[in-house]
């Protein structure tokens, strides 16, 4: 008796587990299958999720992206064209535009700190480089006065300048005008310093 009821317990118990082979002969459910078995040439239902969330992204950060650049160009002074950008952007992934976002923001942060580093140019000098050059920092007319307060090349050495003036920065021409200033008053401007 006790073999027999030994044996009717291992045997049930082999009955309760099923065996590798009888867990593959079960067909898989139709949500399974569903999500993961694809038909020729078509996505899974969760591939056709994983697309639609990266498409979500990729719009999302477009505009994002968008957004910061046309904020950089005006901080630049710069012409913009939302349209001409965004179709720059087409086709790039979500971490793509994260990156392009990332390097928006840097550059942002890097033209705040410009602009609040750059001296205040006073009335005086604003109005000399109205008058001189129209305020153009880049004006070379070839007479031998240069850049947006006219230096010549010597008056600019002067002040601590290497190269050419029309080359120079406008800060920090407007920083080797102010010294000039500071130094020799309007004598250097003896029109446009009236």
């Amino acid at each position: 008796m006790r073999t027999t009821a030994t044996a009717l317990a291992v045997g049930a118990t082999a009955l309760a587990i099923p065996t590798a082979a009888h867990a593959e002969a079960e067909p898989p459910s139709p949500l399974r299958s569903a999500l993961r078995a694809p038909l020729a040439g078509h996505l899974t239902v969760a591939g056709q999720m994983r697309a639609a969330r990266r498409d979500q992204l990729a719009r999302s950060r477009t505009r994002r992206a968008t957004r910061l650049a046309r904020r950089f160009a005006r901080a630049r002074d710069a012409r913009f064209s939302t349209r001409a950008y965004r179709r720059r952007l087409s086709g790039d992934s979500p971490a793509r535009l994260q990156r392009r976002i990332q390097g928006l923001h840097r550059a942002l942060h890097r033209a705040a700190r410009r602009r609040a580093a750059q001296p205040a140019v006073s009335p005086t000098l604003q109005a000399i480089a109205a008058c001189e050059s129209g305020g153009n920092p880049a004006t070379d007319t070839g007479n031998g006065f240069y850049g947006k307060y006219q230096f010549t090349l010597a008056t600019w050495r002067s002040v601590g300048g290497a190269g050419n003036p029309a080359a120079a920065g406008e800060a920090e021409q407007d920083r080797r005008a102010a010294a000039l200033y500071a130094r020799a008053g309007a004598s250097p401007w003896p029109v446009c310093g009236r």
